[in-house]
């Protein structure tokens, strides 16, 4: 009877501990599939079946970056590394043909490797149809960035990262 005991014990320990790896490998799932909790931190460029999916999926990257969708909004976060700066391009589209919203005044808020933070305005490159700044420096590290822009009132906003 007390090795039926010990058996049982240890069969349920073990269901247990398969049960805890589960639920902590379904959240992560979770948190990188639903993009209005966290972003896709993929940050490869997009190939065409990616492009020609992102017409149906709206969470899918179009530009090679990191997506958020918020409400209505798309939005979508590039950063690309030159030598002293970074180049932080920002698209902000609205609706299922994700058309670029030129009028929002953009701003990210950037908190550096070393915990410093940084408020940088994006200005609208019309030929892009996105938002873009220079972020200076090369500390490497990770790169916490907050997206707030206000389109026509109407705040929207959105978090990301990258490493440097």
């Amino acid at each position: 009877m007390k090795s039926f005991n010990s058996g049982l014990i240890i069969l349920s320990s073990v269901g247990l501990l398969f049960l805890g790896a589960c639920s902590k490998e379904a959240t992560t799932s979770n948190q990188s599939s639903s993009p209005a909790a966290s972003p896709t931190t993929s940050s490869s460029p997009a190939t065409s079946t990616e492009e020609t999916s992102a017409k149906s999926d709206h969470s899918k990257s179009s530009k090679g970056g990191q997506v958020v969708e918020s409400g209505a909004y798309h939005l979508e976060f590039v950063p690309e590394k030159e030598d002293n700066v970074t180049h932080l391009d920002f698209y902000l589209q609205k609706g299922d043909n994700h058309e670029a919203i030129p009028n929002a005044k953009v701003t990210a808020q950037i908190q550096l490797p070393d915990g410093t933070q940084k408020t940088l305005d994006m200005k609208y490159d019309a030929e892009g149809k996105h938002y873009t700044v220079l972020l200076p420096g090369t500390a490497p590290g990770q790169y916490q960035v907050k997206m707030s822009a206000d389109v026509n009132a109407e705040k929207v906003n959105g978090r990301f990262s990258f490493n440097k």
